[in-house]
């Protein structure tokens, strides 16, 4: 019998951009975290084990708050650790590194607790609301590996994921009329201005409009086991070509791993559609906007009032 879909929730990032641990921060009326909520949605949708992936270095905190919390969630919980000495041998880290290796480092660091289960993957600080974790639930219970391998991810619209407060990054995608992604490219400093929407790559020489439709992916993936191979198999090119030229913040990053996979015609993946809206924390001045959303939320019935009893 196939395994069940496991969640795997990518928690190692340092909030350079919030100033603290926003895994950990409070947004619910009983000091729950976004991640609380993502667990909730995804055991309604049927997840019944989730692998969340932390530093050693915020352990501590983590499950001082979070971990404690989840000693009552009904979902079986795992944890992984990403961490910077996790290289293939001979490679020697650059001195003064201190940023993790970025999001495919990340969920390669959890492959034995995945446990050759198919896997979705999210952001711990995204709220990506219920109907997404139930559509992408059903497509990896179906999803089948040929020659080409059969992924997936959630789309959603730019301007409902942009901020007030500052840039973004996302990974901007061209879907085909097939419904699959034929093309994504990571944008690493997306802003809002006063006439809409627009990003740089040379640190604001020159700005590029998007419209407020543009499909974008907030890292909310769906995979067959066989994706960990991939990211196994091109880490050390990543580490080999990419990190000398910016050894302290080069990253291998999901969008960049799955969009070099479509081009080589080894995958595809299909765009799944979610009506709900998303909300984030990029920034600190973002939280009161989730807070009074999620707060909303409860007063719907949609969620009660603490999630873990």
């Amino acid at each position: 019998m196939a395994k069940k879909p496991v969640l795997v929730v990518m928690a190692a990032g340092m909030g350079s951009r919030y100033g603290g641990l926003k895994q950990i921060d409070p947004v619910g009326s009983q000091g729950e975290a976004i991640l609380d909520y993502s667990l909730y949605d995804a055991h309604e949708a049927g997840f019944e084990t989730a692998v969340i992936i932390i530093k050693k270095a915020i352990q501590k905190d983590f499950m001082e708050t979070v971990g404690q919390r989840l000693k009552k969630c009904p979902m079986e919980i795992r944890y992984a650790y990403q961490e910077l000495e996790k290289v293939p041998a001979g490679f020697v880290i650059p001195r003064e590194r201190q940023k993790p290796w970025g999001t495919s480092h990340a969920v390669l660091c959890a492959r034995e607790e995945i446990d050759g289960a198919p896997f979705a993957v999210i952001n711990s600080d995204d709220y990506y609301g219920k109907s997404a974790f139930k559509v992408i639930y059903d497509y990896l219970c179906s999803a089948q590996d040929t020659q080409v391998k059969d992924y997936c991810m959630v789309g959603y619209l730019l301007g409902n994921t942009v901020t007030d407060n500052g840039s973004v990054a996302r990974g901007v995608c061209q879907v085909g009329a097939d419904g699959n992604l034929s093309d994504i490219v990571e944008r690493t400093k997306i802003e809002k201005y006063a006439g809409g929407i627009h990003f740089t790559e040379d640190d604001g020489a020159s700005w590029e409009d998007l419209t407020g439709d543009t499909i974008v992916s907030m890292n909310m993936w769906g995979f067959t086991p066989s994706f960990l191979d991939a990211l196994q198999d091109r880490f050390p090119e990543f580490l080999q070509e990419q990190v000398p030229g910016n050894p302290l913040k080069a990253e291998y990053l999901l969008p960049r791993t799955v969009d070099a996979m479509l081009k080589a015609g080894q995958a595809t993946v299909k765009v799944l559609k979610s009506a709900d809206r998303w909300y984030g924390v990029t920034y600190a001045a973002d939280k009161p906007m989730v807070v009074a959303a999620l707060a909303s939320l409860r007063e719907q019935g949609k969620y009660p009032d603490g999630l873990w009893k």
